[in-house]
């Protein structure tokens, strides 16, 4: 005779319903992304377009050039795309790293689902707002690269954490007040479960967050350990703010992380044992100019007396770009792990020829990535026929124009559509909230929806 299943708790029965609840929610708010109807809000689509939804403009399967598109219009390359996400993913698991890209990159529900369908442990967000937005879209396990010491912020925490035994949530801790905000307002909220935290460790003196020593973290560490609302499972930084990096410099303070996490260990801070006990130490860092540095020094990581969980979080590899990360890539450093393609291309119009030597485009700061490097002048279309961008270069901004500079004889008339490469995609996202996803043949296949 079988033997008879254990009849599940109540506890248990409510916890398969919630997480039933959310996977329902998520799965909604996917589906509804395609129901979203096209109108004035987003720029650069078709005017012709409007009332129906994304899902029925997708289906159409219009080409960005020919069928009705306005300029300037971002476009996202599916085949680079996807390359970057097959990429990453192989680096990861070769190095045997969990990855959990920053999110704040892009603030794409679709894309964070791509990201996770290639292998990726979660998403990497930067505050309470981005939070929200993944969590309605049903991802289920956050890190949170930042401190967290708002009220409001950690009563809804604390409910979602209640709500899904499923959720994952770690955030950084800093200080010994941070320690107590959080866990006045847990205590306050009723929160059940501790919300798991890791200590900051600071990449300098005059940086950005991050306890400045070993010290200081200690103190910040039993400073959690009274606190009953948190629960202690790692430490993290980010090695892109070592002042004056250099691969040395940035491997010294790695150096430093890996220390701190194994005398944390060594002084019984993550026990195994006990309600609250981990099945793992979380050490985490990476951002997308020195991953190849974390990864060098996580694969050197001291013994631990639980796994690790050597958690990578860079994110602007999605897009990539033709600026800022073009010349700090990792993969530039060591070209046989493989190569990252930009992504973007953000199409404008020539709208003013007034001499041989200037031209004015359509777009400006309100559409382009400027905050590290200019635009670059990547292509030019006339009738349907592209070619290089010979002779044109992008020398400032204005709101809602580029100033090109034109060498003698650069042909460039009125009408013409200039494709421009981008600097930091970080910047790139927050200005365009629903973006072509285009072939390489200019067909769009999607529209990656963003939410800043």
């Amino acid at each position: 005779m079988a033997a008879e299943t254990p009849a599940k708790t109540s506890r248990e029965a409510a916890a398969e319903t919630s997480a039933g609840t959310s996977a329902a929610r998520a799965a909604s708010a996917l589906a509804g992304l395609a129901e979203e109807r096209v109108d004035h809000r987003f720029k650069g689509l078709p005017p012709d377009a409007a009332g129906l939804t994304v899902g029925e403009l997708a289906a159409q399967r219009r080409n960005l050039f020919t069928d009705g598109f306005t300029t300037p219009v971002l476009a996202l390359s599916a085949e680079r795309l996807e390359h970057n996400l097959a990429l990453m993913e192989a680096y990861a698991a070769r190095h045997g790293l969990a990855f959990a890209p920053h999110g704040k990159t892009s603030m794409a529900p679709r894309l964070f689902h791509r990201q996770i369908e290639h292998g990726a442990w979660g998403i990497t967000l930067a505050v309470p707002h981005q939070v929200r937005v993944a969590r309605e879209f049903g991802i289920r396990r956050i890190f949170l690269a930042n401190e967290l010491v708002d009220a409001a912020a950690l009563r809804w925490l604390a409910a979602e954490l209640d709500q899904d035994p499923e959720f994952r949530f770690i955030c950084y801790v800093d200080s010994v007040r941070g320690v107590e905000l959080m866990d006045a307002a847990l205590r306050g909220a009723g929160a059940r479960r501790p919300v798991d935290v890791v200590v900051e460790l600071a990449a300098g003196e005059g940086t950005r967050t991050g306890a400045r020593t070993e010290a200081e973290c200690a103190a910040v560490a039993d400073a959690v350990a009274a606190a009953a609302t948190l629960r202690l499972v790692g430490v993290a930084g980010y090695e892109g703010e070592v002042p004056d990096a250099t691969p040395e410099r940035v491997a010294a303070w790695l150096r430093r992380l890996t220390a701190l996490a194994a005398d944390f260990d060594a002084a019984g801070r993550f026990p195994a044992e006990g309600p609250d006990g981990l099945d793992e130490i979380v050490v985490s860092a990476g951002g997308s100019a020195w991953f190849d540095a974390v990864a060098d020094a996580f694969a050197v990581l001291p013994p631990l007396s639980l796994p690790a969980l050597k958690l990578l979080r860079s994110g602007a590899y999605v897009s990539h770009d033709d600026g800022h990360y073009r010349h700090l890539t990792p993969f530039n450093r060591v070209p046989e792990e493989g190569a990252l393609h930009p992504a973007f291309r953000l199409w404008a119009q020539v709208v003013s020829r007034p001499s041989p030597e200037q031209a004015f485009i359509n777009a400006g700061k309100r559409d382009a990535a400027y905050d590290l490097d200019l635009p670059e002048a990547q292509a030019v279309r006339r009738d349907g026929v592209e070619r290089a961008a010979d002779g044109v270069e992008v020398h400032a901004l204005s709101d809602q124009h580029g100033w090109l500079r034109t060498a003698s004889g650069a042909d460039l008339q009125v009408g013409d559509w200039v494709g421009l490469g981008l600097s930091h995609p970080c910047t790139a996202f927050d200005k365009w909230q629903l973006i072509p996803l285009v072939e390489a043949d200019g067909t769009v296949t999607d529209y990656i929806r963003t939410y800043f």
